[in-house]
């Protein structure tokens, strides 16, 4: 009878495993698809701009291309998303224009005026360090940490991100800037100065006091007084009103403690990680293709205009945090993930060869309420899915 039952057990937990590997590889399929679409995509993206000195892609709407120069806050995501094409694929075509398009970002390894240094840096640099082991890259993100560093205030404890608007805002920092400070740990580890360290981390421990709610969902903007670094103003810019959760700067708060917590240890931002993700997957606005509205108390619900950037960087997030949790959680967000990723993949989401501007997303929302790049394609949509599926691709 025992030894019926063994057998039994054995058959079971080998059908169970059986279904299991039929999952994963279903799953590694809609990631190789996805991968196979984007760098066809990207490659018609590259070539289209390849003789356009200096411009980079920035969206397409109303069916006209957008482009910028390198001094747009996005400049540094195209070249990025290029550098994961190439390490999942490894075609020279794409290492060619990944290296291309990072050259066309070079001169804002000076920027001063505003904190975006880190978007525009170290997805496009950064990732071809990462990838190539080229020197050259190395000076490039060390100057540009340099002149972050410039915007920051002891007194205030922050790096200022906006210069505009002044009769607003004495010292205004928004969430967004917390993706940045990734650039000031890498260039504390680099030079071993770790004044940049010290930064990143006064950044993120005062962001986290006094930008996060009690439910963990945070402000979009905080202003601060100059003389007494403590807030005057608390709003949004881009969401649906002052104390609503903008669905992007949420994700951008998830994305920024994950990391924190994989560079600095700091059990602190693991915690922050785990409380927003917490808000998040529960929300009773999310819908259940992990898909969000473009802000998670947007007055439209559901008849509004959903955010695929927001959805990718959570993903993205999701996946290297899941790596810090215990199994349960682990599963928790991984299965969040796996719902992200298939949506994401299809035709809902995905845009057939050669149309979207040549974008790989759609349904993206850049700033609703200035009704700019509403329901379009955006570069760090593409670029955090791609990162996604690197990140999931090596834990299948």
């Amino acid at each position: 009878m025992n030894k019926k039952r063994t057998q039994i057990s054995l058959l079971l937990l080998i059908a169970l495993t059986t279904v299991g590997q039929l999952k994963a590889q279903s799953l590694k399929k809609v990631i190789d698809k996805a991968f196979e679409n984007a760098q066809q995509q990207s490659l018609l993206m590259a070539k289209k701009y390849e003789n356009q000195p200096r411009r980079l892609p920035r969206s397409f709407e109303g069916g006209k291309d957008t482009s910028s120069d390198s001094r747009w806050w996005c400049s540094g995501f195209f070249p990025g998303t290029l550098w994961y094409l190439y390490e999942n694929g490894k075609n020279q075509d794409v290492l060619k224009y990944a290296k291309l398009y990072t050259d066309r970002v070079e001169r804002e390894k000076y920027t001063t005026d505003n904190h975006d240094v880190g978007f525009m840096l170290y997805c496009s640099f950064g990732n071809g360090l990462r990838l190539t082991g080229e020197e050259r890259y190395k000076e490039v993100l060390l100057t540009g940490a340099k002149s972050l560093a410039t915007r920051f205030d002891a007194n205030v404890g922050l790096i200022r991100s906006w210069d505009h608007n002044t009769d607003i805002w004495q010292y205004p920092v928004i969430i967004d800037n917390l993706m940045n400070l990734e650039l000031m740990l890498w260039a504390a580890n680099y030079s071993k100065d770790e004044k940049f360290k010290k930064i990143a981390v006064s950044h993120a421990d005062k962001t986290m006091i006094h930008h996060f709610r009690p439910d963990f969902s945070s402000y979009h903007v905080v202003s601060y007084d100059k003389k007494t670094g403590l807030p005057h103003k608390k709003q949004t810019h881009q969401g649906a009103a002052d104390d609503s959760a903008w669905s992007r700067g949420q994700s951008w708060g998830l994305y920024g403690y994950t990391y924190l917590y994989r560079e600095t240890k700091d059990k602190r931002y693991l915690e922050q990680a785990k409380n927003i993700a917490n808000f998040l997957i529960n929300h009773p606005q999310m819908p259940k293709d992990f898909i969000p509205y473009w802000d998670y108390n947007a007055p439209q619900i559901p008849n509004t205009t959903r955010d695929a950037s927001a959805a990718t960087v959570m993903a993205s997030a999701l996946i290297e945090l899941s790596d810090f949790v215990d199994a349960d959680l682990k599963k928790k967000y991984m299965k969040v993930v796996d719902t992200q990723i298939r949506t994401l993949a299809s035709d809902e989401y995905t845009a057939k060869l050669g149309e979207n501007g040549d974008f790989i997303l759609k349904h993206s929302t850049g700033a609703f309420p200035f009704k700019s790049e509403v329901d379009a394609p955006l570069t760090y949509a593409d670029y955090y899915y791609l990162e996604a599926l690197t990140r999931l691709k090596k834990r299948l």
